[in-house]
């Protein structure tokens, strides 16, 4: 392998305008996702209030996912597509680092994809921005009622944008030369998944980078969000503010990463992120829950709710159907305690024995709503929500979040440890990626594993994670996704990834 190459090769003299344009392309993609992310609990108000709010939550989380979900079979047929036809023509719908990365020297590679690589972080910057800015104009009650609508319309005059900008760029050197050379490439599908060659890799490129990057994150820059919001009861506006500021004091990161897998290597920066992360994420996410809401910590610590019910009475608290009526008195229990955010402990109690939650020392009896009309289960729902609340707020449980008793400096500091987890991770992932495959098969090898990890691990995380904690009444159960995620990638990773930095692009697979 060799570390130089040529100037038609590179593209040194049209670099910026590649970086430049691919990152601002690709930026506007991000921000119409990320405008749905952060705006989830005002849209389960909106389309999902039937259901319960715990469920109408994760209903909002799950449709969130869903533009991710179908991404890995649109790599399918635009990856095979680059690879056939040119990295130009299906550079419109498709990922940009690739191309970044085919016009990019072997030694400036990380870091020039790095660049690319900061376009999450700025369209999430952009997203935020747009909410804020907007709410300010509106009010809070006018942008809840209706002003919410606004930020997604911006979103077409930025896609038209996008189209214009990637419209004036060229197809890349890597894909010329293989042209003229007439290097086969008439089976990118079959040679991607249908080889051990290049099928490994494709393997060890999903579970061994892309299983990381969406776990480490989404965690990193949404789990926190909707965990601050939604557990911690923070007011919206401050945490948008918190996580626009350290998206924006993160962002270089990015950058910085891809710099430094071009001096020491892709595999020490983005392992050592993903052990950081696995170090990190329990006590992190404690610290969180004391920096942003030291009451409820404290209530936690000196008044810990348990729910006492025959198991055999107690669903799980999701019902994405809205069918389940969680009538028993554990259902009673459990759905108070799950619409309030309360993270609780289960015991056992004997058969057929009318559920109790217990906070603290004090013990409220739940009510049997099993076989009551609608009317009256809906009477003893109220009456235990009533009852319970009065116990919680007795023992210290904040039913919001106090503005003057949030550590701005100790939430920051704890976000910003999350960030350097993230960034050292997505940093240098693209160049990994893109020098994994030869030119022939890399849009179609590559996509499938880049568009798993981001749509199905990372954009499924949120509601994954949150349905484990209503499933285990632990607001603390859900960073299990990621830690699982993470861990296995962490493994595979240091056994089975090769260092690729420095790879010449022309050469993998021959």
């Amino acid at each position: 392998m060799t570390d130089t190459t040529t100037e038609q090769d590179t593209g040194e003299p049209g670099l910026k305008t590649v970086v430049t344009a691919s990152a601002a392309g690709t930026a506007f993609e991000w921000y119409d996702f990320f405008i749905f992310g952060s705006l989830t609990t005002i849209i389960a108000r909106h389309f999902y209030a039937d259901v319960g709010e715990a469920t109408s939550y994760i209903l909002a989380l799950l449709t969130f996912g869903v533009g991710f979900v179908v991404r890995p079979l649109g790599a399918l047929v635009f990856g095979w597509f680059g690879d056939k036809t040119g990295r130009k023509t299906t550079f419109l719908v498709t990922i940009s680092p690739i191309y970044v990365a085919e016009h990019a020297p072997p030694k400036k590679r990380g870091f020039l994809t790095g660049w690319i690589q900061t376009t999450a972080a700025i369209g999430l910057i952009m997203a935020l921005s747009v909410i804020l800015i907007t709410r300010w104009i509106l009010g809070t009650e006018a942008f809840d009622a209706w002003g919410w609508r606004i930020p997604f319309l911006l979103s077409f005059f930025l896609l038209v944008i996008s189209l214009w900008i990637r419209l004036k760029l060229n197809e890349s050197p890597a894909f010329k030369r293989m042209v003229a050379e007439s290097t086969e490439r008439q089976a990118p599908f079959r040679e991607s998944f249908g080889t051990w060659k290049v099928g490994k890799f494709v393997l060890i490129a999903l579970v061994g980078i892309m299983f990381a990057q969406g776990a480490v994150w989404y965690a990193g820059y949404f789990y926190t969000r909707f965990f601050m919001e939604r557990v911690l009861k923070v007011e919206v506006a401050t945490v948008d503010m918190m996580i626009l500021a350290i998206t924006v004091a993160s962002a270089f990161l990015y950058v910085f990463f891809g710099w430094l897998s071009d001096r020491v290597g892709r595999k020490p920066v983005m392992v050592g992120g993903m052990v950081l992360f696995l170090i990190a994420i329990f006590p992190g996410f404690h610290a969180l829950t004391n920096a942003a809401n030291p009451a409820l910590a404290q209530a936690q610590a000196s008044a810990p709710v348990t729910v006492i019910a025959d198991p055999a009475t107690c669903a799980v608290q999701f019902d994405p159907v809205g069918k389940t009526a969680f009538a028993s008195s554990c259902d009673l229990a459990k759905t108070v305690l799950s619409n309030a955010g309360v993270s609780y402990d289960n015991l056992a109690a004997e058969p057929g024995s009318l559920a109790a939650v217990r906070v603290g020392t004090v013990e409220i009896a739940s009510v049997e709503g099993a076989g009551l009309d609608a009317a009256a289960l809906k009477s003893a729902r109220t009456d235990v929500e009533t009852r319970v609340k009065a116990a919680l707020t007795e023992a210290g449980y904040p039913a919001r979040a106090d503005p003057a008793g949030i550590n701005l400096i100790a939430v920051f500091a704890i976000l910003m440890v999350f960030m350097v987890a993230a960034t050292a991770v997505y940093g240098p992932q693209a160049a990994a990626l893109v020098e994994l495959f030869p030119t022939r098969v890399r849009y179609t090898a590559m996509s499938l594993p880049y568009n798993i990890g981001t749509g199905w691990v990372g954009g499924l995380l949120p509601a994954a994670s949150f349905a484990l904690v209503a499933w285990s009444g632990n607001i603390y159960f859900g960073l299990w996704y990621s830690v699982g995620f993470t861990a296995v990638a962490a493994v595979v990773a240091l056994i089975f990834l090769p260092e690729t930095r420095g790879r010449d692009l022309h050469t993998i697979g021959d």
